[in-house]
């Protein structure tokens, strides 16, 4: 997993709410194997839509999406992350995540940036006159900022959460920061026990 301190970058404006996780990425494009490649799925029932906002050349290479309320709803399918991140989004801005794909992207490093209402709603209105608009995820101070439209609001992330964006840790680093730990406790099993 890639650190994330800060990131700036440009947004999309997904203007719908209780997107869930079949939305993002349909069960069509759950048969394969490897972790990439979900990105040509991201949305793909929506993008057959002339007027869907990911086929909008104006927000081409945005890596932030701001979405309505309830994001990332419904099945636990890690799908769902990797598609995101797949596309090139390193941030979902959003009111309201589903617990379980929350979940899913503090694990695979996609930031979830929950925010008011009010503040996604704005942020959104902007995106849509400005495609250019600069967005500022800072994980380190748990902050996202637009100051082209003065938007500063604080979103909430655990300290364990937290030092994982910033440090690049996924389940497997967390494990191996304990590695001498680990060992020195397997050199002093009795024989008798089993081992790995």
């Amino acid at each position: 997993m890639e650190p994330v301190r800060v990131h700036e970058g440009r947004a999309v404006p997904l203007d719908r709410s209780d997107v869930d996780t079949d939305q993002i990425i349909p069960s069509d494009w759950l048969k394969r194997v490897e972790r990439t490649g979900f990105g040509k799925g991201l949305f793909s029932e929506w993008r057959d839509e002339r007027d869907f906002v990911l086929n909008d050349e104006r927000y081409a290479g945005a890596s932030i999406l701001v979405a309505g309320s309830n994001f990332g709803t419904g099945s636990s399918r890690e799908h769902a992350v990797w598609a995101l991140m797949d596309y090139g989004f390193v941030a979902v801005v959003s009111p309201r995540f589903g617990d379980i794909f929350r979940n899913n992207s503090t694990k695979n490093g996609l930031v979830p940036v929950q925010v008011s209402d009010e503040t996604a709603t704005r942020l959104r209105s902007a995106l849509a006159e400005d495609p250019d608009l600069s967005v500022t995820v800072d994980v380190e101070r748990r902050m996202l900022s637009v100051p082209a439209v003065g938007i500063e609001e604080p979103f909430p992330m655990d300290d364990a959460t937290r030092e994982r964006f910033l440090e690049g840790l996924d389940d497997i680093g967390i494990t191996m920061r304990s590695v001498d730990a680990i060992d020195g406790y397997e050199t002093g099993r009795p024989d008798w026990m089993p081992t790995t």
